[in-house]
């Protein structure tokens, strides 16, 4: 068991003795903190914040960080508190130790919402100091590392809730170690059995390789030797984890992950990088498709190396793996190893700067923007997991510029990358200069342009392909904000039309009524209150009788709604509060009626529609409506067509509802008899008019004996 004298003899070779002091205090502090508390395993508490520290110390990181680590739990499990803490070692560290330290304890119902919860403070934790996830980061791999007194249940709560959290952040930081460890140890805990299985496969199989790994490493030794490169050949370990995902992702079995070999080749400079794979090329035959230049355009971590897929001898598949120390480091301590090599200037915690460090801070610049636009941690968590788990691509701006997105990106995404406003307003792409879909899939290397226009907005649609996580969170502020903007915008109309039964407007009705009402009903604003009758939360007749009423209750001022013959117009650009009923399809040149739904605003309904007629005459729950002489759009109707056998006839039906310029949307049949087939046509038309003009055409079809509009 590691002990405090242990961690500050690896201290001394890289922090001042000042620094090591204050890294004692804190053990100290906390050792008496803690006292007489135990973990599960029966050891004394103290030791977990201990080997958290030494994690941390294995990456080279500051005093701070290891205070932080030693104090992690000290404001949770103790009556310590950050005030406290504060007085003894510092804002800096008390900052570091309230952000590591696990959530004041709220009754959840949903697990799933807890965990969301957690992680969502953690962001906002994460962007005052980037430390604090690195603190735990630590705390969760020793946690990972003494799951074994737990129970089984609790264990595989913790390994997925690592698997889908914790170890994505690591591999996001590009903090490899961590990584692999948190993946073996996450799939040790949540499939034992699995684990145990294939650890003692690749363990039997391990000698037999054994002399293959060496012949083959001495041949890439021998050749970049001979070159004069100054490269060390390594042979690569797969972990289990890796394996197994491979297994199930691409149906092989074992035996066929297993028969690939892995190497790393580390050298001084990224020149002898090109150069030794020239040479290895040289050696054995690439394959095809399989180089990838992560040295020119390194990943969204800060990870750099040339990958290369090679046939060895024998036909034996061989991949490579060519990169510098320095990126060595950066791809086993990601963003940690800003604090390896930092320089003597760059004491200060808040100087920090480097490439890998700036990522990092761009990364959590990100988060917090989706934590802002999120509905729910829920929501932002889900966002969250999209971003954590690419596979890029890199695509170049028509100013040469690189973008990365991750794999199945759309030009969608690719416009919410640039900026939130140009995602916003974004109609059309061209990729590689020809115009594409909004909806195409990008690959690596093409160059991509988004037309915009002032007046377009996002579509729900694009919910449906979408890839990006800042795409799907600025998509879904968007239509919300939209939404609710309409909403209240109904709400007004509904407010107005209801009032017309007083012979007043809202806008007459003075401002300590409505506050007075407000209250009464407990909204805080005039838009909380329109916005609930617009979605149907709230009558519009109650609340206009509530708003008069407060002038008094004489019989000339509370007339029936009935009073009153105004209509509401519609336009068809309504948009997301008002929708047409699906069971009568509306469209313009009927006699309609509102209904009122809740959550949903008004649904359009035929005036003589069976659903609506129980509650058609309750001016609570319908309201009478009219189409606007400007109505625009495409209105959804169904039309039943009875026809005689022939060949070729729904190939003709088709085409004269496509010359008469309606939209096609479902076509279905079933047969009346051996003689006769019913046709069901959803298409999309402008009018009555254009509805008659279609039906006219289909009437002149030999074989059709009944054509009829159909309803539910």
């Amino acid at each position: 068991m590691s002990t405090i004298e242990d961690l500050v003899d690896r201290l001394r070779g890289y922090l001042k003795p000042e620094e090591i002091q204050q890294v004692r205090r804190a053990y100290y502090f906390a050792e008496q903190a803690h006292d007489g508390q135990r973990r599960r395993s029966g050891e004394h508490y103290v030791t977990h914040p201990l080997a958290v520290a030494t994690i941390l110390a294995n990456m080279h990181m500051d005093h701070q960080s290891l205070m932080a680590a030693m104090l992690h739990d000290v404001i949770e499990d103790t009556p310590v508190t950050k005030d406290a803490l504060a007085k003894q070692f510092g804002e800096t560290v008390a900052d570091l130790v309230d952000g590591v330290s696990k959530l004041t304890q709220i009754h959840f119902e949903d697990k799933a919402l807890a965990q969301a919860e957690n992680f969502q403070k953690m962001a906002l934790a994460m962007a005052k100091d980037i430390r604090v996830i690195l603190v735990k980061l630590a705390d969760r791999l020793h946690n990972m590392r003494t799951l074994g007194a737990l129970r089984p249940d609790k264990k595989r709560r913790i390994a997925r809730e690592t698997l889908d959290i914790y170890s994505p952040i690591a591999a996001r930081l590009g903090i490899n170690t961590i990584r692999t460890e948190l993946e073996e140890l996450g799939f040790e805990g949540m499939h034992p059995m699995r684990y145990e299985r294939l650890k003692r496969a690749v363990q039997s199989v391990r000698g037999n390789r054994k002399q293959v790994i060496r012949e083959i490493q001495n041949a890439l030794q021998t050749c970049i030797d001979e070159e004069e490169l100054g490269g060390k050949v390594f042979g690569r370990e797969k972990h289990l984890l890796s394996l197994y995902r491979k297994m199930r992702a691409r149906r092989k079995s074992f035996s066929e992950v297993m028969d690939v070999y892995g190497f790393r080749i580390v050298t001084d400079k990224v020149d002898t990088c090109y150069r030794i794979l020239g040479a290895i090329h040289n050696l054995y035959k690439p394959v095809p498709g399989r180089f990838k230049d992560y040295i020119a355009i390194p990943k969204a971590n800060g990870y750099q190396s040339l990958h290369t897929s090679l046939i060895g001898m024998n036909g034996i598949p061989i991949e490579v793996q060519i990169r510098t120390r320095e990126m060595e480091s950066m791809a086993n301590n990601g963003i940690a190893a800003h604090w390896l090599y930092k320089s003597e200037q760059e004491e200060s915690a808040k100087g920090m700067t480097g490439a890998s460090h700036a990522r990092a801070r761009q990364w959590v610049k990100g988060l917090l923007e989706m934590q802002q636009r999120a509905g729910n941690s829920l929501e932002f968590i889900e966002h969250v997991k999209m971003d954590l788990f690419p596979d890029e691509v890199y695509v170049f701006t028509p100013k040469g510029d690189i973008m990365e997105l991750p794999s199945g990106a759309t030009a969608v995404d690719f416009a919410y990358a640039v900026h939130t406003d140009v995602g916003n307003s974004c109609v059309a792409a061209r990729i590689n200069r020809r115009l594409s879909p909004l909806s195409a899939h990008l690959e690596s290397g093409q160059s991509v342009e988004i037309i915009t226009a002032p007046s377009a907005r996002p579509n729900l649609a694009w919910l449906s392909f979408v890839a990006t996580a800042k795409a799907r969170s600025a998509i879904r502020h968007y239509l919300k904000n939209q939404q609710r903007a309409e909403s209240v915008s109904l709400g007004k109309r509904l407010l107005n039309k209801a009032l017309d039964a007083f012979d007043k407007q809202y806008d007459d009705i003075p401002k300590s009524q409505i506050e007075a009402l407000l209250k009464e009903f407990q909204y805080e604003t005039e838009q909380d209150l329109l916005d609930a009758i617009g979605l149907g939360n709230r009558m519009a007749f109650g609340v206009a009788r509530a708003l008069i009423g407060q002038e008094g209750n004489s019989a000339e001022q509370d007339p029936t709604p009935a009073s009153t013959n105004n209509k509401l117009a519609i336009s068809g650009t309504e948009g997301m509060v008002t929708s047409y009923a699906r069971c009568c399809h509306p469209i313009p040149g009927d006699p309609v009626l509102g209904h009122i739904s809740s959550g949903r605003g008004i649904v359009i309904h035929m005036d003589t529609c069976r659903n609506i007629a129980d509650i058609r005459d309750d001016s609570n729950r319908c309201v009478p409506m009219d189409w606007s002489e400007g109505v625009t759009g495409d209105f959804t109707v169904v039309i039943r067509v009875e026809a005689e056998h022939q060949k070729g006839f729904i190939a003709s039906l088709a085409a004269l509802i496509t010359e008469a310029d309606a939209n096609i949307e479902k076509i279905t049949t079933e047969e009346r008899d051996a003689r006769l087939t019913m046709v069901n046509i959803e298409m999309g038309i402008t009018n009555r008019v254009h509805l008659a003009k279609v039906m006219r055409r289909i009437r002149k079809l030999t074989n059709v004996n009944r054509i009829t509009r159909a309803r539910r």
